[in-house]
């Protein structure tokens, strides 16, 4: 048995072959039918040569209809047609051969009609059974004979996708896993069978099942299910030790079809708490249409999807503008593979160098500007806040004053949730950042109410995968078997996806009029440690017996909870419900400059303490948190 088990797919020749032997057979049967078993009638009727015609018309239509050429042990409803088809043009070829023959050529058909019915359904019959029944032998052989252990599971969906994903899983030879039921939430389906498996309501009968036949994985197969019946599931197999994989959404299977290799694994950004957010305004084309495009950090988690999605609008050219030389390489590399129609220059510059952006301004004049280049990383920031200072709240100014100069339409500031009653470095530079743009759009409103810049700012919570943040650290410490490190047992954080965050920064230009902070309803904030304990159990681990958590306590600057919104802010809604805009008050241009001038001196003085209080004068609401910087704070 082990060349079958090792045979994949059977030879044309084989098939034909076979096709052959059953038209043959089916034609001798329709002949005993017809003349009741009589074996002198039959030979009188030349039984063997009529039944040989008929195969040989057959085989002569099958190099046309190409039926023979099927996957056996992959027979569906498109390859049953092919036959039905097959036979039913053979029964119209002897149809018109017997008249031809019967009144020109010789008074006798070349097959009874009688004979020639019962021949024609019998092989219909007989070759739709017969693949049918090897590819039943297949997957026999697979789960039988084959030398190998398998894996059983439950499908949770009895729709057109699970019952999809169920024939995928069964016919691919190198699936481990055997199907033994269907679970859906639909009351009318429970009881009934798909291919012999049943199916039960719900989450109900999961447990029973994981006992009864040592269940260790669920493929969620349901269309657009909701997030929160997701988690439910998801928590649910996570209960139980069960792991957890989707089968794809249609329009990323291969050539219309899905295969067992496309059902993967959860995915930490299919653990949102809320449904996930998609914008698609049409606007948006015709804001970026022909336009020159300017993206800082363009090589970023960020930057680097923005410029993905704004290639999609047709614009005339992208500048990429970032200091990473490596990750830069990696977007142009990218750009020349997947959007070769697109666009693009390359530009290796630090935004703090104004000589250097005054040049890229000068050459390529852009008309829109998405600006996310900025340090990021709380703690890093916290031990060096000159270099905070100077990239995120110098290198904003000398880019948003350029942009007045150089006429630029729209300039969106990407900025982050860390800069509401921000307790760090990094968060109060992001502020700052935001009040200099916001005052100097007010200032270009009352002075230059013809034309001038707009200036819009989104602000938004932590990204799922982005560089540096915590999904894929967690992934890396579960990688080399642990720790995971989790800074404090009730620490919580919003969550977005890059293209989200993305989409967020296009609505936001696309409606922003000048001077908006817009925020996103990004629902309830998820915690670390759960966060943490779902990666562990989704990579197949038990929490603390394979991967420990450990607590290393606060990082400096960091805060157990991040805000929208600090206390002084009330929000407005937009036309769209998840989209909001942050009413912030007001403040003096011609203050926020020079304070924000002032910097430059304080930087020169190499003193980290007067620059953090400086900023502290310019964030009132800044107050540091496990921080060496907390005794500014007492000293005020």
């Amino acid at each position: 048995m082990n060349f079958l088990t090792k045979l994949k797919i059977l030879p044309r020749w084989i098939i034909a072959s076979l096709d052959s032997l059953i038209l043959f057979t089916c034609a001798l049967f329709g002949y005993l039918v017809r003349f009741n078993f009589e074996l002198e009638l039959i030979e009188q009727n030349d039984a063997f040569a009529g039944s040989f015609t008929f195969m040989v018309g057959g085989l002569l239509v099958m190099q046309n209809t190409r039926s023979y050429e099927g996957i056996v042990r992959h027979t569906g409803l498109r390859d049953g047609s092919n036959i039905f088809k097959t036979v039913l043009i053979t029964f119209v070829l002897f149809l018109f051969l017997n008249f031809f023959h019967g009144n020109f050529l010789n008074d006798r058909f070349l097959l009874p009609t009688s004979v020639l019915i019962i021949a024609s359904l019998s092989s219909i019959f007989m070759l739709i059974f017969y693949r049918l029944l090897v590819k039943e032998l297949f997957v026999y052989l697979k789960n039988g004979f084959a030398e190998k252990d398998l894996r059983h599971g439950v499908i949770f969906g009895a729709g057109e996708a699970g019952i999809i994903a169920q024939e995928a899983i069964k016919n691919d030879s190198k699936s481990q896993m055997n199907i033994v039921a269907f679970l859906d939430d639909d009351p009318k389906k429970e009881g009934k069978n798909i291919d012999g498996k049943r199916i039960y309501r719900g989450l109900d009968d999961l447990e029973k099942l994981v006992k009864q036949y040592a269940i260790t994985e669920l493929i969620i197969a349901v269309r657009d299910l909701s997030v929160h019946r997701k988690n439910e599931i998801i928590d649910e197999c996570l209960r139980l030790n069960v792991s957890v994989s989707m089968v794809p959404p249609v329009d990323q299977w291969i050539n219309g079809g899905l295969t067992a290799g496309a059902i993967r694994e959860i995915k930490i950004e299919d653990l949102l708490s809320r449904e996930q957010i998609i914008l698609d305004n049409p606007r948006i084309e015709e804001d970026l249409r022909g336009k020159t495009v300017l993206v800082s950090g363009a090589a970023g988690s960020i930057g680097s999807e923005l410029c993905r999605q704004i290639s999609y609008y047709h614009p005339k050219l992208i500048v990429m503008l970032d200091i990473a030389e490596s990750p830069l390489y990696d977007v142009e590399q990218e750009f020349k593979e997947h959007h070769p129609g697109c666009a693009i220059k390359i530009i290796l510059g630090d935004v703090r160098n104004k000589k250097k952006m005054k040049e890229v301004f000068k050459e390529f004049k852009p008309q829109v500007v998405f600006h996310a280049a900025a340090y990021k990383h709380v703690p890093m920031m916290e031990n060096y806040p000159e270099e905070a200072i100077h990239a995120n709240v110098l290198g904003t100014k000398i880019l948003a004053d350029l942009a007045v100069l150089a006429q630029v339409e729209k300039f969106v500031f990407v900025s982050t949730d860390k800069a509401v009653n921000p307790t760090n470095v990094m968060g109060a530079s992001k502020r700052a950042a935001e009040m200099y743009v916001q005052a100097l759009n007010e200032y270009l409103e009352l002075n230059h109410k013809k034309y001038h810049t707009r200036f819009i700012t989104t602000r938004f919570g932590n990204v799922l995968g982005s560089n540096g943040s915590v999904i894929p650290l967690f992934k890396k410490q579960i990688l080399n078997g642990g720790p995971i490190s989790v800074t404090h047992p009730e620490i919580t954080r919003y969550f977005m996806t890059i293209p989200e965050a993305c989409q967020l920064v296009l609505e936001a230009g696309v409606m922003g009029e000048g001077g908006e902070i817009f925020v996103f309803d990004m629902g309830e904030p998820i915690k670390i440690l759960d966060l943490a304990k779902k990666m562990i159990q989704l990579s197949g681990k038990k929490v603390d017996t394979d991967i420990k958590i450990q607590f290393t306590g606060l990082r400096e600057g960091e805060k157990l909870y991040e805000e929208l919104l600090n206390d002084f802010e009330t929000v407005k809604i937009t036309h769209h419900p998840k989209i909001k805009i942050a009413q912030v008050l007001p403040s003096s241009y011609h203050k926020i400059d020079g304070q924000i001038e002032f910097f430059h001196e304080l930087i020169g003085k190499n003193n980290e303490t007067d620059v953090v209080r400086h900023l502290k004068a310019l964030v009132p609401e800044y107050i540091s948190n496990s921080s060496r910087f907390e005794v500014l704070d007492r000293m005020n």
